[in-house]
């Protein structure tokens, strides 16, 4: 027999995802700084690119793995908990070396080489951690109240991303160096250091407030015996058997998240040139962008999590496909509005307008896959494939940069390919179909 999942109050809902907070400051730090990084170090515009495969790339490999596993993991501690754990504690390790990659050797492919292995473990830890918090929201969460612990999540995920964009700033602005003469500055650096400690703490406080479902509550619920998750799991043969909706998400996701790399990879150039008029990555002027990009970047967080909390009434009122379409073309405004703007204040306009493409993002499409999953076997298992949809378009992002950097001439042009891909991720949404 399958019960209905109970409803969840308020606070088990937050407590459920509260440790996405930490994880996303990690990710925040991750995504505004890795050009930074590797800029300050040497690096060549065109290349940057190549560093930003190895992320989604081992997301691909990673997020999967601790799908399949954690479908058959149940211990005392719980079922998606231990891997949580596990994740952070690499993060955390890994946050440390990062910002230190330049000085592990005085020669530059050896550095260069070092730090991109450096950034593959950071990934693969943060990628650990991060799965099982959509995972527990499949496993404990009814449909009902899906729409809310996605909310949830996408409220503390913008909330991390926001304290972790600003931190650089905030090391600055309270005394440490900036200077980038001998490699990353220690503000940068001491970023890193604090990001680390705010993401052990978060995930130490889900693992102590959350008990997962034991195995027989789990089947109960979910309509099954016991051991029938347990067995051996064809991917293919899931893939096969996936729900409609599941391949046309993946479609929107696909223009999505490559619009979203190209932001991440060229932002720092773009704001450096357009705003401080220098494209020399070791200048003060250069390093001043750099933190002013990660109070860009907390804005359109900031922008995200207002958002995020006017979509259910925009949904209400034009349908999930509407509000999903709508939150796109704004972000596609925002992208193509970034070159012609040269003041660093009003930067934040074009930035807080990719806000609500972002809320967007994050929220509807693990609603709309995981209630055309309700009540399928391996639900962990999906969900891992489906990251492939967001790692599949930046490394492809990532492999065609060198082409289309020198097809656009300039970081800053780079922009206007984010706004092509946003509009052809809203045009996909209408592919979507309700309850397939």
């Amino acid at each position: 027999m399958n019960y209905k999942k109970p409803d969840l109050s308020f606070w088990k809902l937050w407590n459920l995802s509260f440790g996405f907070f930490g994880v996303q400051i990690a990710y925040a730090l991750q995504s505004g700084n890795v050009s930074r990084i590797f800029s300050t170090m040497g690096a060549d515009p065109k290349t940057l690119g190549f560093f930003w495969i190895l992320p989604p790339l081992m997301g691909m490999i990673v997020q999967p793995i601790v799908g399949v596993a954690s479908d058959k993991t149940w211990t005392r501690f719980g079922r998606r908990i231990p891997y949580l754990i596990v994740g952070a504690i690499m993060a955390v390790l890994v946050m440390a070396l990062l910002p230190n990659a330049g000085s592990l050797s005085d020669t530059f492919w050896v550095a260069m080489t070092l730090g991109a292995v450096i950034l593959m473990f950071l990934d693969t830890s943060l990628n650990m951690a991060m799965q099982p918090f959509k995972m527990m929201v499949g496993d404990m969460v009814n449909e009902k109240q899906k729409g809310l612990a996605y909310a949830l999540q996408s409220f503390l995920c913008n909330a991390g991303q926001l304290v972790g964009f600003a931190l650089p700033f905030l090391m600055t602005y309270i005394g440490f160096s900036n200077d980038a003469t001998h490699g990353v500055p220690m503000s940068l650096k001491m970023a890193f250091y604090v990001g680390a400690i705010i993401l052990i703490a978060c995930v130490i406080y889900t693992s102590v407030k959350v008990k997962e479902m034991p195995p027989h509550e789990y089947a109960q619920y979910h309509g099954m015996g016991e051991s029938k998750e347990e067995g051996k799991v064809n991917l293919i043969q899931l893939l096969k058997s996936a729900p409609s909706n599941y391949w046309r998400v993946a479609l929107v996701q696909f223009f999505c998240w490559a619009a979203f790399q190209y932001m991440w990879i060229h932002s720092t150039g773009a704001i450096a040139d357009t705003c401080w008029n220098t494209t020399d990555s070791n200048s003060a002027a250069y390093q001043t962008a750099g933190d002013w990009v990660g109070i860009v970047l907390a804005v359109q967080a900031l922008a995200s999590v207002i958002w995020a909390m006017l979509l259910p009434a925009i949904e209400r009122k034009m349908g999930l496909k509407g509000a999903y379409a709508l939150s796109l073309l704004i972000g596609a405004v925002g992208f193509v509005m970034v070159p012609f703007v040269h003041d660093q204040w009003l930067m934040f306009v074009p930035y807080a307008l990719t806000g609500c493409t972002w809320a967007a993002m994050l929220a509807l499409p693990f609603t709309i896959v995981t209630n055309a999953l309700e009540g399928r076997p391996h639900m962990g298992t999906y969900l891992g494939l489906f990251n492939c949809a967001i790692c599949l378009p930046q490394i492809v992002a990532g492999l065609l940069n060198v082409l289309v950097v020198a097809l656009m001439g300039s970081q800053v042009n780079m922009l206007f390919v984010c706004c092509a891909c946003l509009v052809a991720g809203a045009v996909s949404v209408y592919v979507i179909k309700k309850d397939e």
